[in-house]
């Protein structure tokens, strides 16, 4: 029996990349899992199988995270399928990049729409579960140019950052009723961005990491794992880097 035995887990982007790491990660250590995408119904229901054939136990959902109705509607059936939510990852992001000049504002709201609106509407739709549990845990996933800036990104860059004052505020908000909320920043992972896994993004190029290599979304998965489980209850409001020493806080 793994250390997540019995708990209940959503997480959101799971598709791939981070999110099917984490899914993947989660259900190892024993975790029922909600796989949650927008648009990839593909690529979420072969990460729930892929799931149920290592013997675990998941359901893909298609959620829009910025949506309240539709955020809603997903907590329901990951309840009522599971009967409890005991973890939170919200993973669900775009990383476009467009000069300022060029940036609309149809285009900064949608990527804040997802990423810290999404991670608000969902933190907030399933507390009322979350904190009937004695091991609640919330955990969001940022980004290393919130914290070295990046050019051509400045829609990302403010909501990831957004999510570093989300979870600080959540972490004292929530922290008398047991709950723990943390933040892990991934960066320069390897990763598929958009439809090539050939796209290297401008601040990728400029960087190199302590390691002398690029991170797997595995890596980000096992700290995911780590936070979400009985031996981080005493671990909350932090963000923790995984990023090969490319950034030092």
């Amino acid at each position: 029996m793994g250390e997540l035995e019995g708990l209940t887990g959503i997480v959101t982007g799971a598709a791939r990349n981070f999110g099917r790491a984490i899914g993947l990660d989660l259900s190892e250590g024993g975790a029922s899992l909600a796989v949650v995408t927008k648009t990839d119904m593909d690529g979420a229901n072969a990460v729930a199988q892929e799931i149920e054939v290592k013997g675990g136990k998941a359901i893909a959902l298609q959620a829009d995270v910025s949506d309240p109705l539709s955020v809603k509607n997903m907590v329901a059936e990951t309840a009522a399928k599971f009967g409890r939510i005991d973890i939170l990852v919200n993973n669900a992001g775009v990383r476009p990049e467009s000069p300022l000049e060029d940036l609309s504002w149809e285009e900064w709201r949608e990527v804040q729409g997802v990423i810290l609106d999404g991670a608000f509407l969902c933190s907030q739709s399933v507390l009322s579960h979350i904190e009937k549990n004695a091991c609640g845990a919330i955990i969001n996933i940022g980004g290393l140019t919130a914290y070295t800036g990046a050019a051509h990104r400045a829609h990302v860059v403010s909501a990831k950052a957004g999510l570093d004052g989300l979870t600080k505020a959540l972490g004292v908000e929530l922290s008398p009723r047991g709950i723990t909320v943390n933040l892990v920043s991934p960066g320069l992972i390897d990763t598929v961005r958009g439809k090539s896994s050939t796209v290297v993004p401008e601040h990728h190029k400029q960087r190199t990491t302590l390691l002398g290599r690029r991170g797997k979304p595995e890596e980000v998965a096992s700290m995911v794992r780590y936070l979400a489980g009985p031996k981080a209850r005493y671990v909350t409001g932090q963000t923790i880097h995984v990023n090969g020493g490319v950034f030092l806080p």
